[in-house]
């Protein structure tokens, strides 16, 4: 069978192959402590799952309209104008089957063969490979450990062309946990005025995940001006635990958030209903606990780091949000005799240790590996544990 170019342009998600690497070598009875998913332990709260069941019993199981029924868009929009002070209006929110369903309509609006799109690294694994599936070429911009793992306005400047049509940004980021200021913000987009052409997707899927000494910003609130070209994706995947349900959200300008409502109704079309009950009543009720997370992870998140920064070979600088550590193994990888590169590396940790980590090859940055600590301290403990017993300490 001849498959299409565009299935050998990209690959398998890296993420997802781990986890399933992971969960097959304990089907084969192996005690593996997986790191690999981004995916919080908790459970999605009792008043989400009433909200779902009184969707059900009332009979909302059917289809709704493809870009999301009234009210969720009136949950997103109450929310945008809560925590951002934004003002959006029903026709510019398109509510979709998960964040990467969002991102996805996106970029098939705005890229065509050839298009460039920038994406700082280390960057989420999918970014690089849906711009490829619309023909594009993402530009990959690179930054380290000195800079926070944060894009600088000259670095924006300079990966700029003629033929750059999107910008994506990530706050606080997966993998690395950075959080771009306020501050730095606006030094972006003052290069962004410079080149109206350039739309800009602000990926905020963890901005309540967060503990940095400055309140979450995105582009927006740091440059208003921009609303006319900036889109904000989001979703209840990460903050609201609510992986399995399924819905991720935009809020465009109109002309972007038409065309997006189009890919949809040829693709996906509508979200489920019943989790749009949910979701909505997620992004209403509540967030107290949403807090008490983001509290947990933060203590998570000291301990991981300094369990990974006494190991022999390993440097890790501290996040600032998300759930996730990126530590460089470079000095580990160096010192082995045959895992010669982070993936070789990864592939020895979960065959000699048993634990699974994501290789930074994968999100644009090799010799680093990603380690979700989105799971419970006695794992996190047993796997540092291992990890210490097998690679030694300084």
């Amino acid at each position: 069978m001849n498959l299409s170019n565009r299935v050998h342009t990209i690959k398998e998600s890296p993420t997802i192959a781990v986890t399933d690497k992971a969960r097959r070598l304990r089907e084969a009875g192996h005690n593996v402590i997986g790191l690999g998913a981004g995916e919080p332990d908790f459970d999605t709260a009792d008043f989400v799952l009433q909200a779902a069941k009184a969707a059900m019993d009332a009979g909302h199981t059917r289809y709704t309209a493809v870009d999301g029924t009234p009210e969720i868009k009136e949950a997103i929009i109450a929310k945008m104008k809560r925590d951002h002070d934004l003002d959006y209006r029903p026709s510019q929110i398109v509510v979709s089957s998960g964040g990467k369903n969002s991102l996805y309509n996106l970029v098939q609006c705005i890229v065509d063969t050839g298009d460039e799109a920038i994406v700082p690294a280390p960057y989420w694994v999918s970014y690089t490979d849906i711009v490829l599936l619309a023909g594009g070429a993402p530009v990959v911009v690179e930054t380290d450990a000195a800079s926070g793992f944060r894009m600088t306005p000259e670095q924006l400047e300079s990966a700029i062309t003629p033929r750059t049509r999107l910008l994506i940004l990530n706050s606080p980021s997966n993998p690395t946990g950075a959080c771009y200021r306020r501050s730095e913000l606006e030094g972006l987009a003052e290069v962004l005025r410079r080149h109206p052409g350039v739309v800009v997707a602000t990926d905020d899927m963890y901005e309540k995940i967060m503990w940095d000494d400055e309140p979450f910003s995105n582009l927006l609130n740091a440059a208003p001006d921009l609303m006319d070209r900036t889109v904000v994706l989001n979703g209840v995947s990460k903050a609201y635990a609510m992986t399995g349900w399924r819905i991720g959200y935009a809020a465009a300008p109109d002309p972007l958030s038409a065309a997006m409502r189009k890919i949809q109704s040829q693709c996906t079309s509508n979200p489920c209903s019943v989790s749009q009950a949910a979701a909505a009543a997620a992004i209403s009720g509540d967030h107290a606990y949403v807090e008490e997370r983001s509290r947990i992870f933060h203590e998570r998140h000291d301990y991981v780091n300094r369990r990974l920064n006494e190991l022999a070979g390993v440097h890790c600088v501290p996040g600032r949000g998300a759930f996730y550590a990126f530590p460089d193994f470079g000095g580990a990888i160096a010192a082995h005799r045959n895992a010669n590169d982070d993936i070789a590396y990864a592939e020895w940790l979960l065959e000699t240790a048993r634990v699974a980590v994501v290789p930074g090859s994968a999100f644009g940055a090799p010799g680093f590996m990603r380690l979700s600590f989105a799971t419970g301290m006695e794992n996190l403990e047993a796997a540092l544990d291992r990890l210490a017993e097998t690679m030694g300490t300084k």
